[in-house]
């Protein structure tokens, strides 16, 4: 399954991702964290000392060669200039198993803490000035098309900011997102942008309250978001002992029990291939229509691979 965490900056999402990725790690199961974001402190979030440095390759400096890769011997992508991040797979392109044994997840995974971590990659200078970060999140895109993820197995990404995420189709990638709230009405803006995109696509969110410090806090929560809220998160001195650099001994209890019901949220979801799919081609058309076309000089458009059906029958019908 595959999970985005998003909210407002500030909000707790990059310290959400990092805890719901320990949570489900630490349960057994196959579990791979993206830091999506331009911030990019997932890893440290995760673990990661100060004076560390994260020192698998961060998927945009590879882009190239991910393309190449996952492109395989499919007649639809005639070289890696003329595939885009939103190039759907076909028959003949390579798909992903998590954690699989593969060219991607051998040069870009790195264990942090217990968690397998991907990360995008930061702006550096060449970038100022010239491209936005979502150049470099189509290897992130790219990544989530062609990865066949099975039953009890999960990707938690760590999002940009705000409703920024709607720059992109990678926002109908997920199973399930969950948007972090805190009891603010800046907080709850940002929640409505992103409810009302996500359900003009039929994307499925949920809504975790964070730095919620008494009954006040709940009730303005519940007020505002209605049965969006799945659960919410105390003020966590756990966090607060991490995040300066001390032991931070044991998450409280309801913060445990509140990664537990996101669990349970996510569980619950049925895994729509065929929605993603959906999804995957109406994003490529768009783009290719858009800019792509024009970019590249192909027609984009006869990338899409009519008899292509994603999903576990595809590993072993079309890889």
């Amino acid at each position: 399954m595959r999970v985005a965490f998003v909210g407002k900056g500030g909000s707790g999402k990059t310290t959400l991702s990092a805890l719901f990725s320990r949570h489900l790690a630490r349960s057994g199961a196959p579990v791979v964290a993206v830091d999506g974001d331009i911030n990019q402190h997932l890893a440290y979030a995760l673990g990661l000392d100060e004076d560390e440095f994260f020192t698998a390759l961060p998927l945009s400096a590879r882009t190239g060669e991910i393309k190449d890769y996952l492109r395989g011997t499919n007649p639809r992508i005639s070289s890696r200039a003329a595939m885009v991040k939103t190039t759907p797979p076909g028959r003949g392109s390579r798909l992903l198993r998590l954690l699989g044994d593969d060219e991607i997840h051998a040069h870009h995974v790195q264990d942090v803490g217990g968690v397998a971590l991907m990360v995008t990659g930061a702006f550096d200078e060449s970038d100022l000035g010239v491209s936005c970060y979502h150049s470099k999140l189509g290897a992130v895109e790219l990544y989530l098309n062609h990865l066949v993820d099975g039953p009890g197995e999960y990707v938690v990404v760590d999002m940009t900011a705000g409703a920024d995420a709607f720059a992109s189709g990678l926002f109908t990638r997920f199973d399930m997102t969950f948007l972090v709230v805190e009891p603010t009405r800046k907080s709850v803006s940002v929640y409505r942008q992103y409810r009302d995109h996500a359900a003009e696509f039929g994307v499925p969110i949920g809504v975790v309250g964070n730095k919620v410090t008494g009954e006040d806090d709940l009730a303005f929560l519940r007020e505002h978001v209605g049965a969006d809220l799945v659960a919410h998160c105390e003020q966590s001195s756990f966090v607060r002992a991490q995040e300066q650099g001390r032991a931070p001994g044991e998450l409280e209890p309801h913060n445990a029990r509140t990664l537990d019901r996101l669990r349970e949220a996510v569980d619950a979801r049925p895994k729509d291939w065929t929605a993603f799919q959906r999804h995957a081609v109406d994003f490529h058309l768009r783009n290719a229509s858009a800019w792509a076309n024009e970019a590249t000089g192909h027609d984009l458009t006869t990338q899409v691979d009519p008899d292509f059906r994603h999903g576990p029958a595809a590993l072993a019908t079309f890889a």
